[in-house]
């Protein structure tokens, strides 16, 4: 497995994360902060599926 879906599923799980503590502090700045990091962790999961299907994994 390439390391880029193992980063990118762990900065989407910790977007999440961010996300709710930032609507159970009212911090909208942190929940927008965990809304990007989790598009950019799926993107980053992506781009390490297709380098796994381009090796043949």
């Amino acid at each position: 497995m390439d390391p880029d879906r193992t980063e990118g599923s762990a900065k989407n799980l910790g977007g999440k994360i961010k996300e709710q503590v930032g609507k159970v502090t009212g911090d909208s700045k942190t929940q927008a902060e965990g809304k990007a990091d989790q598009a950019e962790g799926k993107i980053q999961n992506t781009i390490g599926g297709i380098k796994d299907t381009l090796k043949g994994k």
